[in-house]
């Protein structure tokens, strides 16, 4: 598998299952890419929608992106505590030109107190149709929900306390070299 330089920047590109382009970020700064995940933190970075729609992140934001599992996660740094987006989505992948995946439509959003809530099923069941997600998609994304909402209750991966500040700290670090 190819993986992008540690301390280096990509770009991030989201499609739908269609292979149509959904969402772009114009970087992510490396901080660690292995066989099973790929870590990037942005801040302020230039976000591009399909629809040529521009706008800016706000925060700071350390991006979890599974290169077998069928989800990432943006674990957002607010002034009132992390805040968590799962998107479920293909496994990220590296070609040397941008990190990519597929957008399944169905995110999960987790507060700092880690409750939570499922978003867009109606979405997901609208873009079903259209783009003719098979039963062994749904299957898959219905257990990575349920793995993703058992790991939230156990405070595992990018919810075990500690993962974001861990995280930001190298990203720190690394920015004075």
């Amino acid at each position: 598998m190819n993986k992008p330089k540690i301390n280096s920047h990509v770009l991030i590109h989201s499609y739908k299952h269609d292979g149509k382009i959904h969402r772009c970020w114009a970087k992510g700064f490396v901080l660690e890419a292995n066989d099973d995940h790929i870590i990037v933190i942005n801040n302020r970075t230039l976000v591009i929608e399909s629809d040529g729609r521009r706008w800016y992140t706000r925060e700071p934001a350390i991006c979890f992106f599974s290169t077998n599992d069928w989800y990432n996660v943006i674990c957002m740094i607010r002034k009132n505590g992390v805040y968590y987006y799962c998107n479920l989505a293909s496994p990220t992948y590296y070609d040397d030109e941008a990190l990519k995946y597929i957008d399944y439509d169905l995110d999960l959003k987790v507060f700092p107190d880690k409750s939570y809530r499922i978003l867009d099923v109606e979405e997901y069941k609208v873009h079903s149709k259209r783009m003719n997600y098979d039963q062994e998609i749904d299957r898959i994304l219905n257990n990575q929900m349920e793995a993703l909402i058992k790991m939230i209750k156990n405070e595992q991966g990018v919810f075990k306390s500690g993962f974001v500040e861990y995280w930001y700290n190298v990203y720190k670090i690394l920015a004075r070299k």
